[in-house]
């Protein structure tokens, strides 16, 4: 970002005759990740978090986002152009309710916002006009040009179920609800149902495209031709029709008279005013491939409890290699980052990164969704905390884990240790939890805090999201966060377990693995209930808990995690580092 780009922009919504203009930080398919063409709000603002969103007005300006990323919003934007809020606190269509001048028209563009976010300015009594071309798009001169890598078969032997069984399942879905066909605008649903994976966006192998599927399971695939080889259209099968992403508002006017749904909170209401223009009856509905993608299959299931083995052997010789290194004052949260890039490229079937690993030491570790660069890389320095959140894509499933180390060679402070352990009783709390079917995450999120709670401390992220199976890191529709949409656990879903707490300028605390859930064999219960396996094998470090705070329940739970991870980790490990992981895992009361 420029000087120059705010003023260009009020310059063309003036000749756009708007008086204000919303940029999301999305792309027409909503996604956390997006392809660098659709990077408008960095563009605009300089911020380069995955959650964000401007408001500008004539001589007003303000950037949000949510908890996960105020301080590197705070370093990012300048001051003097933006306000810096957070969006929960201070949503955004209260703050343009406020700010805009009576009867102003604040424009949008309808392929980067959902039905329902847009419904939000809409009740704060403000003028909403849907523009033909995003102001941006206008005034970006060097804008780059949207990706074409192309479209690929993903196995059966990792999906574990055929794309005709899947799209049969849809089909009947719709039956049931009267519906004669669904848009999907999700790339990661587009690529469960069809059994396809690509390379569009960074971290998350999905192909850019939107679909139709019809209530007789037959699709249309409205894709680029250049992504979609021979050898894709043959997988594909003659039940999916593919045309061109152009020929999109032709083919949703022929639905007219139909019953199509679109899911109002993640689909571009374009969309729907497409569909309504044509009179075709909208039904608002979730995007019918959500749960059953979540509901990983047995065939899952059995390739992530692979993937996280191989992944773990990365991750424990990474850890090795750090407890070594660390001290010496030599490594740098870059260096630390592309050694443990380094192991991992070294597994078996190994994609790539699933994020970008936050690689924070000290007062980094603090910024949740820190993302290290040139300009703030920190060497690692002794007797301080260092945290690594990072993950990879394998093509039998997706891993994310978090560690908090301490660098010695001294002991932690007793403040820091009484923190890890709180947050250690938080995670532990959540893996042990059994509960009946039907409860959902905002229920569990408590649980992982009450540690905390009760010396007066939280954190300002959710417990955890849904992973998917080499798809998206962060996945709908389950979460363990207060904010939780109200949907069900259930068997097969895979969610993170990282509570957390951070100390601005001075350190950030979190602890993750990633948990399956199972039915919970409980002999006395009178209906099902469900539990969660721990995929992740990697330690903890014990250096920084307290035993004294913690349950014998708790201490029995970490150290038979410990002697799992030793017991399958440790063969696969060489003998310095299967030295290292012995006394890693030892018992808690040993230390």
């Amino acid at each position: 970002m420029d000087g120059s780009a705010l003023p260009a922009l009020r310059r063309e919504l003036v000749h756009q005759g708007l008086d204000g203009f919303i940029v999301p930080r999305a792309d027409e398919h909503l996604g956390e990740y997006v392809p660098a063409a659709a990077e408008r709000l960095a563009w605009l603002t300089g911020f380069t978090g995955s959650a964000g969103l401007a408001v500008v007005l004539a001589s007003d300006a303000a950037v949000f986002t949510d908890g996960r990323y105020v301080l590197q919003l705070a370093e990012q934007t300048d001051p003097a152009l933006w306000q810096r809020l957070h969006m929960i606190e201070q949503p955004p269509p209260g703050w343009l309710a406020a700010h805009a001048p009576k009867g102003a028209r604040i424009g949008y563009d309808p392929m980067l916002i959902s039905r329902e976010a847009l419904g939000r300015y809409c009740d704060a009594g403000l003028t909403m006009v849907a523009v033909e071309r995003n102001p941006i798009d206008a005034i970006w001169p060097d804008r780059p040009t949207q990706p074409t890598a192309p479209a690929v078969p993903h196995p059966l032997a990792y999906a574990g179920r055929a794309s005709e069984q899947k799209r049969g399942d849809v089909a009947k879905l719709l039956l049931e609800a009267k519906q004669d066909a669904a848009v999907l605008t999700d790339p990661a649903s587009i690529a469960w149902l069809l059994n396809i994976r690509g390379a569009d966006v960074p971290f998350t192998p999905i192909a850019l495209g939107f679909a139709v599927v019809h209530a007789d399971a037959t699709t249309d695939l409205f894709m680029d031709a250049a992504k979609l080889p021979a050898e894709t259209r043959a997988w594909l099968g003659n039940a999916v029709s593919v045309a061109d992403r152009t020929t999109l508002a032709s083919a949703l006017a022929k639905l007219a008279g139909k019953t199509v749904r679109v899911d109002a909170a993640g689909s571009p209401v374009w969309f729907a005013q497409r569909l309504e223009n044509a009179e075709a009856v909208v039904a608002s509905a979730s995007d019918p491939c959500l749960l059953p993608k979540a509901c990983k299959n047995p065939t899952e299931q059995h390739g992530a409890r692979e993937a996280h083995l191989r992944d773990a052997v990365a991750v424990c010789r990474f850890l090795h290699w750090l407890s070594v290194a660390a001290p010496s004052g030599r490594q740098s949260e870059i260096s630390a980052a592309e050694a443990l890039l380094g192991f991992r490229r070294e597994v078996e079937g190994f994609r790539g990164e699933s994020f970008p690993a936050i690689s924070g030491a000290a007062e980094h570790g603090a910024i949740i969704h820190y993302r290290v660069s040139a300009e703030t890389n920190r060497q690692l320095g002794s007797n301080e905390v260092y945290l690594i959140d990072s993950g990879a894509q394998y093509a039998d499933g997706t891993t994310d884990i978090t560690r908090t180390i301490w660098t010695g060679p001294g002991d932690p402070p007793d403040e820091l240790r009484d923190r890890v352990t709180r947050v250690m009783q938080g995670h532990i709390a959540i893996a042990t939890a059994v509960f009946p079917k039907g409860v959902g995450g905002a229920h569990l999120d408590a649980f992982a805090r009450r540690t905390l709670w009760q010396v007066g401390l939280d954190y300002d992220h959710g417990t955890g999201h849904g992973v998917g199976s080499y798809l998206s890191i962060h996945e709908g529709p389950v979460s363990l966060s207060r904010l939780a949409r109200p949907v069900a656990i259930d068997v097969g879903m895979i969610l993170s377990n990282e509570p957390g707490f951070y100390l601005p300028d001075q350190y950030g605390i979190r602890l993750e693995n990633l948990l399956l859930v199972q039915p919970a064999d409980l002999p006395a219960a009178v209906k099902p209930f469900l539990a969660f396996e721990t995929l992740t094998l990697a330690p903890f470090d014990r250096a920084l808990l307290c035993p004294g705070l913690m349950t014998r329940q708790e201490v029995d739970w970490l150290d038979a995690y410990h002697a799992r991870v030793l017991r399958t980790v440790g063969p696969a490990l060489g003998e310095a580092e299967r030295g290292w992981l012995t006394a890693a895992c030892a018992p808690l009361g040993s230390r």
